[in-house]
Formats: structure tokens, sequence, C-alpha cells
């Protein structure tokens, strides 16, 4: 037996919290069902301004279920939703899987060459998006998704007052476009379809291994895949985060600034409609101002961000006037939090509210998140969830298991873990593989574990460096640049070395803060690679220093490597 078979974590669960959850019996539609229903007078959401309740959100997504089985879809027919943080896009999304129905989510960020390639890869027979994106990107597909039979469009601005609507697009604040036929496809207002008269249906025959999503990742190192999540890796993620977290029914108000396109986002609105939560919908996460407003005028209990997210709210001067006194967490994810910024944000939140957590897409998604009451440890993914086995093994081979504090490639095995990539027989293999008998997912990502089992992530493996033969992790270097005062935010990629071809050159792109703007730019780098000599050995000190006035992010606010690797 191994250090990672005796789980040396689990003895820093928090109190009562067991080791494994028990198998789930239910289907993420038994869990909406009761969430929508069990205190139908509760605001399921607010949205600039306007509160819908459950009541209203379970009429109206029964009356989208509806449609969609007029429409002929039955269960495992797949539904994409390419829509923001709006009310069209909860009621999409628990209206389709009322129906039986497997929801894609669309990044409403994509090409239309992109959106096709999602569109026939998943197989969609229907498509939930805005006007805008339709004249702009779907007239331009029309025949290249032939697939998709059914068309729904709407507006950002649809579920405000009259005033607010007509205003926002004379202003021209809301984007919106022209609505034209296309020859072969049902194309219908969302509008249209919730003033419709339509009958319930019945609860669908699901199934706990039938899909329950086709989520895509974000493409970052090739074609998109699709990750087949079923309703028992939904649910039993659901569980798992349920007990951590110590949620209730109706528990009250959350806030994310993550789309729900994004796995982490469309995790929390789910788990909140299950749990009938109140969500503060985000339709643009920069948008600090708005976010403040929502987050002053409905105090969050939770609220989960992306770190860059949590940085550009403490420099709007409204989020440190919030109280806080109601927030028990600040869930943090998909990229590192400096002790820094941390530190800033609990000085402002409190002390000790900040959790960070690590998940993928593929694994539903959380795998480890530092315990909600009990020992957190800043810079650290902390420790997996019950009933997660996580081991470390040598980057080379897969095989080999690596002792405490040896970095390594994350493996996991769980309920969470996808049923593979839709389609991508090759890609399933390669990510999904056998060790010892099961099958485990290997994530790209390298990370070391301490004595008590908390994991610290190091880099993903595309973005780790080597340079003379050293393995340099770019996020180690991150942490000792961010502990400068004129760094706001960096990021470190390599570059080739045309002396040597099996060695890289560490580059390090740099955003300065504002104060740091005014200064002489070469001293700044001066004191930048001091700085790095007291900390780091000579192979790994930035060789190139990059100033540039904003670090390009992507659709969630983490720092765009691939775009800095091709400027």
């Amino acid at each position: 037996m191994t250090v990672y078979d005796e789980r040396p974590w689990v003895k820093w669960y928090d109190a009562g919290l067991s080791a494994d959850i028990k198998a789930v019996e239910e289907t993420y539609v038994d869990l909406l069902e009761r969430g929508l229903k069990f205190r139908p007078e509760l605001a399921a959401f607010h949205f600039l301004g306007i509160t819908m309740t459950y009541k209203e959100l379970d009429r109206l997504s029964m009356r989208f279920a509806s449609y969609l089985r007029k429409q002929g879809c039955n269960p495992g027919d797949v539904v994409g939703i390419d829509l923001p943080n709006i009310p069209q896009y909860l009621i999409a999304l628990a209206g389709a899987l009322r129906a039986g129905c497997v929801v894609t989510g669309v990044s409403p960020l994509l090409t239309h060459k992109e959106m096709a390639y999602q569109l026939n890869d998943a197989g969609a027979g229907v498509l939930v998006t805005l006007d805008a994106i339709y004249e702009n990107r779907v007239q331009k597909i029309k025949g290249d998704i032939p697939r998709v039979s059914c068309i729904i469009t709407t507006n950002i601005a649809d579920f405000l007052p009259p005033l607010k609507r007509t205003l926002g697009k004379l202003l021209k604040k809301v984007p919106s476009g022209k609505v034209e036929p296309i020859e072969g496809k049902q194309v219908i207002s969302f509008k249209d379809i919730l003033s419709m008269s339509l009958p319930d249906i019945a609860r669908p025959a699901v199934k706990l291994d039938d899909t329950c999503l086709i989520q895509y990742t974000g493409g970052t190192t090739g074609t998109p895949k699709g990750a087949v999540l079923t309703h028992r890796n939904m649910v039993s993620n659901f569980a798992q985060g349920r007990q951590w977290l110590d949620l209730t029914m109706a528990g009250g108000t959350v806030c994310s600034g993550f789309p729900f396109f994004h796995m982490a986002g469309l995790y929390f609105g789910m788990i909140s409609m299950s749990l009938a939560f109140t969500q503060c919908l985000i339709p643009d996460p920069r948008n600090t101002k708005n976010i403040c407003k929502e987050i002053s005028e409905h105090p969050p209990m939770m609220m989960l961000m992306v770190p860059s997210l949590y940085q550009m709210l403490m420099a709007d001067p409204a989020f440190s006037k919030i109280d806080y006194s109601a927030c028990k967490a600040c869930i943090s994810g998909a990229s590192p939090f400096s002790k820094e910024a941390i530190n800033a944000l609990e000085d402002i939140v409190g002390k000790g509210k900040v959790v960070e957590l690590y998940g993928m897409t593929e694994a539903s998604p959380i795998i480890t998140m530092n315990p909600f009451k009990g020992k957190k440890k800043i810079l650290s993914v902390g420790v997996p969830l019950q009933s997660t086995r996580v081991k470390l093994v040598d980057i080379e081979t897969g095989k080999r298991e690596l002792p405490v504090g040896e970095e390594g490639e994350i493996i996991v095995h769980g309920p969470q873990v996808m049923k593979g990539y839709h389609n991508k027989p090759e890609e399933t293999a390669n990510t999904l593989r056998e060790l010892n008998g099961e099958k485990w997912l290997y994530t790209g990502d390298v990370a070391r574990m301490d004595e008590d089992g908390y994991f610290y992530i190091a880099d993903r493996t595309k973005d780790m460096l080597i340079v003379g033969g050293y393995k340099v992790f770019s996020r180690e270097v991150e942490e000792v640049l961010c502990e400068h005062k004129a760094v706001d935010f960096c990021a470190i990629i390599g570059m080739p070395n045309p002396e040597r071809p099996d060695s890289q050159i560490v580059k390090a792109v740099i955003q300065l803060t504002k104060e740091a703007k005014e200064r002489n730019p070469e001293e700044i780098k001066k004191e930048i690679l001091e700085h790095c000599r007291e900390s780091l050995a000579p192979y790994k000190i930035p060789k190139v220093i990059v100033l540039t006035d904003a670090i390009p992010l992507t659709a969630v606010g983490k720092v765009d490597k691939k775009a800095l690797r091709v400027a």
C-alpha cells in the first residue's frame, strides 16, 4: 500500500464529514424537481434589478420542456445553450433537463466556425442563442449545421422592464440582431415559447448512467473535446460539494463570476437550483460596478470567482465597503491565487474565508478543496474530496507513483470522473488510462503533495519549461514575481532557445500596478531581476522580461498563455 492509498488527507476533513459519500440513487432531474418546488416563494435569482421566484422558474422551465417535447425532442437529444448568465440560460437549462435532454453549453465568444464544430460534434438538434449571435454567426453557418432543426433566439434585455429594455437597445448598451428565417429550420423567439399554452410533460425516464451534459473543454491544447458527464457523475459531485461546504436547502444567496458555459459556473448554477438557493446572475463579470451593486443589495453567503476577478473587485473602492458578515466562503478556482492577494481579500471579507479548490471539466468538476471550516493552507488547492482518490505519477511513463514532496502528474479516480470524450475514443483512451486494474483520469496537471495530504499545483504539463535539462514550473516563478510590489499580474512562458534546441528560455510577461506604470521601466526590470535572484535558482530566473499594459485573459479570467505564445 502506497502513501496515496492510505489517504492521509482524510484526517483533515471537517468534523462529521465521512471519508466516502453514499452511492447516489437519484438523477439530477430528481434533485432539480425538488429544488424548484421546495419553497416556491423564494427568489430563484436576481438579475439587473429584477427577481424571479422559484414558482415562476418552475412554470417557465416546464413550458420550455413542453415545447422541446412538442418539437419532437426525446430523452437523450442534445440542446445547445449559447448564452451569457441571464435568466433565459437557467430556464432553458432546467427545461431541457426536465425534458430528459442532454445540454451542451456553447460559449458566446466562439467564432462561427468554432460554433459549427461544437454543434456538429455534440449532435445538437436545438440551439438557444442571442439574436446578435444569430445575425452575426449563425447565419454564416446555416448550411453547415444540418442536425440543428430548431433555433430559439432571445435578447439579453428580454426579461427587463420595458423602459430599461428600450433604453438599453437605444443606447446600444445591449447587443441585438436581426432574426431572419433560415430555410428548413424552425426559428422562434424565446418569448413566444414562454407565452404558449402547452400541457406539462411527465417526468422522463432518465437513468443514473444517462448523459446529463456534454461539456466542452476550452481547446487551449488543440481541438475542443466534449466531456460526457452522466447524471451519476454530476449528482456525486454535488453530494461531495454539498457535504463539504455544509450546504442546506434554501441556504441563502450565492454569487458567481464564472459563466455558465464554463464547468465551474454551470456546477454552481445547477447545485444552486437543486438546493433552492438564490443566485445573483452576472452577465458581464468584468463589470465590477454591477457585481458590487448585486452583492451589496443581496448579501451572498458564498461567492465563486477566478482570482483575477477577485483582484479586479478589490481594485473597485465599492467592494471594500460592503458588509460581508453573511459570507461564509469566497471560493477560488481555475488559476493560481497569490498569497498577497489572498491576504488582501481576507482583510476585506474576513480571515479564513478564502477556499481554494482544484477541478477540471472531466471531473464534473471538483477534485480537491481546502477544508471549509478546518485547516486551510494558502497556495494549496486542499485535499481530495470524499470518495476521491488522487495520486501523483511520473510524467514520463504515468505509472510510477512519486513520494511525498516530489512533483508529478495528478491522476484521479472517483465517482465524478467523466464517462469519456464524446465521439473521441483515442483521446478518451489517452486520458482515461488503466493503472493496476482501475481506470484513472490523467489530468495533465503537475502537483506535489505534502506530508498532510494537501496538494499544490505546480503547472500544466504543457506549461512546464525545460531549461538546460532542468524542469521549471511556471507557477513557482509567477509566485515569486507576484511578491514584488510593482507586479499586478504576470505569466511565465517558454521561448525556443536558438543555441540549444532541447532547451527553452524563461520569458516573463508582466502587467504593472497603476503606480509602477509611472516609473522608469528599465529600473523596474532591474528590481524584478534582483528580487528573482534572491528566491530562485539561476536557471529559473527570467531571461526575457516584457512589460505590458494588459495581459490577455480567457473568457473565465485565466491568463491566456496560448495568446502570449503566439504574440
